[in-house]
């Protein structure tokens, strides 16, 4: 239907457009962007899936290079894809961890994958690798932007990530109102987790409420601490 419409319209000059919404990725990214730059050299995308979010991030990071992780190989044939089309982009087929070897992992829900190191029924084994050892062999440059769309693993993952935590100027990760399963951070305890890792929250995007309407998740964006915007504590800058 919208292609119809756009097609009459398109003789007058005009066309329908997606309005972004103030709690959309881009409207979040567009704000981060006004201000002084990060100057992102590498992004990693951990639970890429087929790409998607980093298409979404690249305008605002062209030159960057990417790296993206996914564990579930449903979404194989749609990454390897989306890193053919495009030379900046690398792919690794693993789970993201606190160290290389065997994890298990739920691959049931191909947007909803949940790794643990207790063997649980219906999970698979799949290899684990680390963030810091992925950049080291990759020689991918910092500073970097991180990405984490993993469901209440993210301590085991920023385990794993020590070296690139001090080169990383923004994270933005996927947090919860709820404990999802024991060792899982709710917001709040992954907000003071990394502010004692020099990171503050600056930004969020894409909140989700359940179907009871009480607030579920929402990606949060983070940046160090000592930067400009955290200057002033005033409502008026």
């Amino acid at each position: 239907m919208k292609k119809t419409v756009n097609r009459l319209l398109g003789k007058f000059g005009y066309r329908i457009v997606k309005k972004e919404t103030t709690h959309s990725l881009t409207s979040m990214l567009t704000r981060i962007a006004s201000r002084a730059p990060l100057g992102i050299q590498t992004v990693i995308d951990v639970g890429a899936s087929d790409g998607r979010w980093s298409k979404q991030v690249m305008p605002f990071y062209p030159n960057a290079n990417y790296l993206l992780i996914e564990a579930n190989t449903v979404h194989q044939a749609g990454i390897t894809a989306f890193a053919s089309a495009r030379p900046n982009v690398q792919t690794v087929m693993a789970v993201a961890g606190d160290k290389q070897g065997e994890i298990f992992f739920d691959a049931s829900d191909p947007f909803g994958g949940v790794a643990s190191h207790t063997h649980k029924v219906g999970y698979i084994s799949l290899p684990v690798i680390t963030i810091d050892d992925e950049i080291a062999t990759r020689n991918l440059p910092a500073p970097y932007l991180l990405k984490l769309d993993t469901h209440g693993f993210e301590l085991p993952i920023l385990a794993g990530a020590t070296v690139m935590l001090k080169q990383a100027n923004m994270l933005i990760i996927e947090s919860y109102n709820f404990t999802l399963h024991e060792g899982a951070l709710r917001f709040h305890e992954l907000c003071a987790y990394l502010e004692n890792r020099g990171f503050r929250p600056v930004d969020f995007c894409e909140p989700l409420y359940r179907n009871d309407e009480v607030f579920w998740q929402f990606d949060l964006c983070f940046i160090r601490k000592d930067r400009p915007e955290f200057d002033h504590n005033n409502y008026q800058v």
